[in-house]
């Protein structure tokens, strides 16, 4: 295996986000973080002159969140709200004069299609679709709209009696459900209907999801400049449940037919792009086929020769969102680079690449027609994503939309600090810190410790939706996250660790890194620790109990607990595949040697378990074989448990006791004097 060391850099750089820290009058709290509006997607108009962006607010009192369509001027000024409505505003699309926006809308009940001027007045409802409608595509010559909706498959079920339904599902095959909804005897397909409504016609009347319902990319459905063909993702495998097979098809509107453009390839293929020009198509591609946390490569096909090539072959990164520039010469991609996302532009004839900006979380690139202007999405760990602009000429930034400036204003809140040490295999491991609000360098605190899940994943400098670092800060809490074998954002190879070795270097890594900051910063109170995580942040926090003492309370939300029973209860099935090189009954050692079930007699921490009844990703049976553990051994634990959501906790209501049980679980314990 390969050593992975960070650049030199890293380890100097503290704090690593360049906004000014505020200081304010309070400390965040859940009013406060749930006042917070989330900004996204933007789009600019073809002349050039206006974004048009979604700002979602969210609602204890109507236990949801509502989206409306907003827009602001390519040359910053005054945001104002275009559309306003009881239900979700959501995915503007312009018309290619620039005056009117389409929309998808639930205001009367499902998503349909809505366009409205952008000077305002009545939005115009144009679709009436059974399965509502999403991934909204205008096609650059007015003359289609092109979504995806749910439909029946089989179009007709013979084993049901509709004179007495039930609420019965019936199945035959794998991929039944899928993270926190069922799957059996529904498909997506792909829908064109005109600009201005009419008859809907079903493109992929076909036994597939269009797009694929698992492991796509930011757009999985686009037009080709000419409006006469569409570029889908689709995997067609037999077995989609075991199967990374995502592949790139290319369909034309007039006569029906599709070709598949990257078959030859048995990994996964997605993020379809038209060049603006029509001679070629981009797209993101893996080569191990079975691994969906494979490096993405950026390939070019020619439409005219058929030849494609690897434009970063060279990289160890993975290429993230990717957008063509206008003149068709280059494209611009997003790169996670240890706790940042950052732009590069790549040139299509030599593949060199210029980093553009290289701090920050950014998202959701948008160039102007000109091509003189880029803009995004930007957060960080203390400022929730805004409009941002770039002007490449000058590479002078710009924030357009100032959404919840008022707010943070009123608040005080940190930025990030990096840290690394030595972890396992004697790489460099890069962590966070975050001091609280208010900090005094002489006083004891006691310390939260987070672990991210994936397990490929990483902790960066974003404003987390749910787990969000300055609500744990905010009671008085230092919190410290590690970036352990596994993570992404650091190569290829450090991503790979992690595989085949769930319990020993990411366990090195948690425990070396406590080591380092309970002995580097004298401001942390070693004998009040908690560990907290998610997904497989859970699985490590159950892991943690059974081999160690040193927490003084853990938190485990949606955790994995015993690995046999997890692959037969989950939905995706390559990933345990991969993960423990095989199926139980192929490789059952290895599952079990990394299960935290077995070291359950061993389990003497305080555990807070949060799990959702609709979470298929790791069904719920996992936290209650973890909480039997505990309570059959006499260990103080607690379980929170929601018959309504999923993996994530997302209704307003739920998110409030979530924060409430898991701040008062921290508070008995580190504060407490337990």
């Amino acid at each position: 295996m390969s050593r992975i060391s960070l650049p030199t850099l890293l380890l100097l750089v503290c704090p690593i986000f360049t906004f000014a820290q505020k200081t304010n009058e309070r400390a965040l709290t859940f009013n406060d973080f749930i006042a917070l509006d989330s900004v996204s997607d933007p789009q600019v108009s073809p002349d050039g002159e206006q974004v048009a962006f979604v700002v979602t607010d969210y609602s204890l009192k109507e236990n949801r969140g509502n989206s409306d369509i907003w827009l602001v001027s390519v040359a910053g000024g005054q945001s104002m709200k275009l559309t306003q409505s009881s239900g979700g505003d959501n995915q503007p699309r312009w018309s290619s004069d620039s005056r009117r926006v389409f929309f998808v809308s639930d205001r009367d009940g499902t998503f349909q299609v809505y366009t409205i001027g952008v000077d305002g007045g009545e939005a115009l409802k144009l679709s009436d679709v059974h399965g509502g409608v999403s991934n909204l595509i205008i096609s650059s010559n007015d003359k289609w709209i092109a979504f995806s909706s749910e439909v029946e498959w089989p179009l007709a079920d013979t084993a049901k009696d509709e004179s007495y339904p039930t609420e019965a599902k019936i199945w035959t095959d794998l991929f039944y459900r899928h993270w926190n909804e069922w799957r059996a005897g529904t498909r997506s397909h792909l829908f064109l209907m005109p600009i201005n409504g009419g008859p809907v016609r079903d493109l992929t009347p076909v036994d597939r999801d269009i797009p694929t319902l698992s492991l796509g990319g930011y757009k999985d459905i686009t037009f080709s400049p000419d409006g006469q063909e569409i570029a889908f993702v689709m995997n067609p495998d037999s077995q989609p449940a075991v199967s990374t097979n995502n592949d790139v098809f290319l369909l034309s509107i007039q006569t029906g037919s599709t070709v598949n453009l990257t078959e030859n390839n048995l990994a996964n293929d997605n993020n379809p792009l038209f060049s603006p020009d029509g001679t070629w198509i981009a797209y993101r591609a893996q080569m191990r086929a079975g691994f969906e946390s494979d490096r993405y490569r950026l390939l070019l096909y020619n439409r005219t020769t058929e030849k494609r090539r690897d434009l970063v072959s060279d990289w160890t990164s993975s290429v993230g969102e990717v957008v063509w520039s206008p003149d068709s010469q280059s494209l611009f991609a997003t790169v996670q680079e240890q706790t940042h996302n950052v732009i590069y532009r790549i040139s299509i004839r030599d593949g060199k690449s210029e980093k553009i900006l290289d701090q920050g979380h950014i998202q959701t690139l948008r160039p102007t027609p000109d091509g003189s202007t880029l803009i995004f999405t930007r957060e960080s760990a203390d400022q929730p994503d805004e409009i941002y602009a770039i002007d490449l000429r000058n590479r002078r930034q710009q924030q357009l939309s100032n959404i919840n400036d008022e707010r943070l204003s009123q608040l005080s809140m940190n930025a990030l600090e990096s840290f690394s040490f030595k972890g396992a295999l004697q790489d460099t491991v890069e962590g966070l810190l975050l001091k609280p609000p208010f900090f005094d360098a002489s006083r004891k605190y006691p310390l939260v410790y987070l672990i991210h899940g994936g397990p490929q994943g990483a902790w960066q400098d974003n404003f987390h939706p749910r787990w969000n670092y300055q609500m744990f800060a905010a009671p008085g809490y230092v919190v410290a996250m590690v970036n352990f074998h596994g993570s992404t954002g650091y190569g290829q190879d450090f991503t790979d660790s992690i595989s085949q070795h769930w319990g020993d270097y990411p366990y090195e890594d948690i425990m070396k890194g406590l080591d380092h900051l309970v002995s580097n910063y004298s401001f942390i109170d070693a004998s009040k620790v908690a560990a907290a995580g998610a997904s497989y942040g859970g699985y490590m926090v159950n892991w943690i109990a059974g081999h160690t003492s040193r927490f003084t309370c853990l938190i485990n939300h949606d955790g994995v607990f015993n690995l046999e029973s997890m692959y037969g209860e989950t939905e995706e099935l390559w990933f345990p595949e991969w993960e423990f090189s095989g199926t139980p009954w192929d490789n059952r050692d290895l599952f079990l040697k990394w299960s935290p079930h077995r070291f359950a007699q061993h389990f003497k921490t305080p555990m807070l378990i949060i799990h959702g009844q609709l979470d298929y990703r790791v069904d719920i049976s996992q936290s209650l074989e973890a909480f039997t553990a505990l309570r059959r051994q006499d260990i103080k634990a607690r379980f929170l448990y929601f018959p309504d959501e999923g993996h994530w906790v997302l209704k307003p209501r739920n998110r409030l006791l979530w924060w409430r049980e898991v701040l008062a679980w921290l508070e008995h314990y580190l504060k407490g004097g337990v």
